[in-house]
């Protein structure tokens, strides 16, 4: 589905599965490469898994963006969800169990291809133009204030905005995700 991350997002809290399924696989590289440099790489798949379910509850109870990207939302959930796992020392699936979901093991192929996914990820990082790289690395993978990434780049929030803006796309073209 080509359509905006918006529009997916009201598909989705109207009952269509398959946009909600568009919504994950446009934006399960980007969260899957923050969680696993952030943690170890089975955690990363179950909460991978726990984002993702957790957005869904929050589409269908009216919590969900209203913007043109649902890609810093996600990161958020991401971010607090591994935030909350860190904080009792293990992934919880309460999420996962509230929508009745049945999380099956991970297996030797899906650690391999989560390492694989972090190589490609790599590779497009390292084919962005310094200034994008060095916006998208402070603001996604550092979890950086716009504010704080133009003060120490001597530019202006807008402009760092631009280049975090275009080095998504990019990565999103690199690794085979849709545009909108």
């Amino acid at each position: 589905m080509d359509a905006p991350d918006a529009e997916l997002i009201h598909r989705t809290r109207r009952g269509d599965a398959d946009a909600f399924g568009a919504l994950f696989a446009r934006h399960r590289a980007l969260v899957l490469a923050y969680l696993v440099r952030r943690c170890r790489r089975e955690d990363a798949a179950d909460l991978l898994a726990e984002t993702f379910a957790a957005a869904l509850v929050a589409v269908h109870d009216g919590r969900a963006p209203k913007g043109a990207t649902a890609a810093p939302w996600l990161l958020t959930i991401a971010r607090n969800k591994l935030l909350d796992a860190r904080r009792r020392g293990r992934v919880r699936t309460a999420t996962v169990e509230r929508l009745a979901l049945e999380r099956p093991p991970a297996t030797d192929e899906d650690l391999d291809a989560l390492v694989a996914i972090g190589r490609d990820i790599d590779r497009a990082l390292a084919g962005l133009p310094a200034d994008q790289r060095a916006a998208v690395s402070a603001r996604i993978l550092e979890e950086r204030e716009y504010e704080e990434i133009a003060r120490e780049q001597e530019s202006t929030e807008t402009a760092v905005r631009q280049r975090v803006s275009r080095a998504l796309r990019k990565l999103r073209a690199e690794l085979g995700e849709p545009n909108r």
